[in-house]
């Protein structure tokens, strides 16, 4: 039986950089950074000899953020910046000021898609991408 949601992992270029966005640019907590090597992690991630630096970020509530740098084997660009790909994932955070959140994120390094946006009374969102085009939303909820 499954119980909750735990975590959303993200794939990055380099684990300081994008730590330092997560904490400094977005808010979240640094909870630890470690490195995994050895025949544990191979078998879970299904490579020989892999190498990977780590890092959790927590806001709180219970759902964390991992991020993920692979060190072996290296990891391929970006394909593709499209939202509507299959396998294409998003965080979304929920805010209390959207307007001030999106500016703080946009001016951080967060590349925009689109400024905050109300899809229905009460509900603004926007998408931006972190510096390596991870895609975050950002949702105020007024009613």
């Amino acid at each position: 039986m499954i119980l909750k949601l735990h975590h959303t992992g993200f794939v990055v270029h380099d684990r300081d950089t994008s730590v330092a966005f997560y904490r400094d640019v977005v808010g979240l907590n640094v909870i630890s950074e470690y490195e995994r090597i050895g025949p544990g992690i191979d078998q879970v991630i299904g490579y020989e000899k892999a190498h990977l630096k780590s890092a959790i970020l927590d806001l709180g509530g219970g759902h964390i953020l991992e991020i993920i740098q692979y060190l072996r084997p290296p990891s391929d660009g970006r394909p593709t910046n499209e939202r509507s790909t299959i396998g294409s994932t998003h965080l979304a955070f929920l805010v209390d000021d959207i307007q001030a959140v999106y500016k703080k994120l946009s001016e951080g390094g967060a590349t925009v898609l689109n400024p905050p946006a109300e899809l229905a009374p009460g509900r603004t969102a926007c998408y931006l991408q972190d510096p390596d085009g991870n895609w975050l939303e950002l949702m105020e909820l007024s009613e």
